[in-house]
């Protein structure tokens, strides 16, 4: 595969750094964005902070499928949240390559995404799927602006085809890039267990949107029990995620550091309330935890709950931190005993 270009679906927290930083490393990249966050992208240019600093990257951009000539060779990278997945992919599968074939047909993409669902999704009208486990603590709160706050490495983007084996023959040059924009991009062969393991430290974003920093006794005990629930979920459906041991070595010394003028304050659900978002992706993080326990007979009420109280908030328009923990136990309580 040779001159590729990164067309970046949902350039946003996640998607934003990534094709920002691989602008940056010289390749070619379109970032895919809408409403004010697009108009920014074309006015001002992609602002982005890291360790290294602020500073503004300018690169093509795209209201959505419509606007791209998709050419052979192209690597889409879908970044936008779990729930916009069906609606994407069949946005972009059809449209049609350069040589008479379409973008389900011959491009890869690639899953820049957390939970475990986008790749079986995407599998229905494409081809050629990857996923990425995404460790990248990266920010989108206000239009035009991101930032990624990991260290010594912006993030960690582990690689893989889907399904398992024998990784893409263009996953390794994408890899590539990756290491040439600074971050980690090893290929895996069995991608989905790492995306399993994540899976199960996304389950405390719903924590943290309803109830703020886990800082307290309780939250820190209600995420606990969450996790231990859907393990217990996980080993029922005869689910094996990566061994912790295993993913703090892959780690290292991956830390999140202070950034100038930037303040981190939460994850990915905790930012979808921030800006309104009207929808969270609790349904494909402690929603596949209940799914997999209903499918398999084994109780899942407290990852039940806070799928519930997650969707309720997000309707609302509620700001993070406005529910108890005991609240989430409470609910978690009734719906068991119903």
């Amino acid at each position: 595969m040779t001159c590729v270009r990164y067309v970046i679906i949902g350039a946003g927290a996640v998607g934003g750094t990534i094709g920002g930083l691989l602008a940056e490393a010289g390749r070619e990249v379109v970032l895919v964005a809408r409403g004010a966050h697009l108009e920014a992208l074309r006015s001002d240019g992609l602002h982005l902070t890291t360790e290294a600093g602020a500073r503004v990257v300018h690169a093509s951009t795209a209201a959505g499928p419509e606007d791209v000539d998709l050419r052979p060779g192209d690597v889409l990278v879908l970044a936008v949240k779990g729930q916009d997945t069906a609606a994407t992919t069949e946005a972009w599968a059809g449209r049609p390559v350069a040589g008479g074939r379409t973008a389900g047909e011959d491009l890869l993409l690639v899953c820049a995404q957390n939970g475990v669902d986008n790749e079986r999704t995407a599998l229905r009208r494409f081809a050629r799927v990857a996923g990425m486990c995404v460790w990248l603590p990266a920010t989108f709160l206000e239009p035009g602006r991101v930032s990624a706050a990991g260290s010594p490495v912006p993030g960690i983007l582990t690689l893989g085809s889907v399904p398992a084996g024998a990784p893409d023959a263009d996953l390794a040059e994408v890899g590539a890039d990756l290491a040439a924009a600074g971050f980690r991009a090893p290929v895996v062969e069995d991608v989905l267990a790492w995306k399993y393991a994540k899976l199960l430290s996304n389950l405390g974003n719903a924590v943290e949107a309803l109830c703020g920093p886990i800082r307290s006794d309780d939250a820190r005990a209600l995420l606990a029990d969450t996790v231990a629930e859907a393990r217990a979920v996980l080993a029922a459906a005869g689910i094996t995620p990566t061994d912790p041991e295993v993913e703090r070595r892959e780690r290292g010394d991956f830390t999140l550091v202070d950034l100038p003028g930037v303040t981190r304050r939460g994850g990915s659900s905790w930012q979808s309330l921030v800006r309104g978002a009207g929808s969270i992706e609790a349904a494909y993080l402690n929603g596949e935890i209940v799914l997999l326990g209903r499918l398999h007979g084994v109780p899942a009420p407290l990852n039940a709950a806070l799928l519930r109280l997650a969707e309720r908030a997000a309707a609302r328009g509620d700001q993070p931190g406005e529910v108890d923990p005991g609240e989430i136990r409470t609910t978690a309580t009734t719906a068991a005993s119903a």
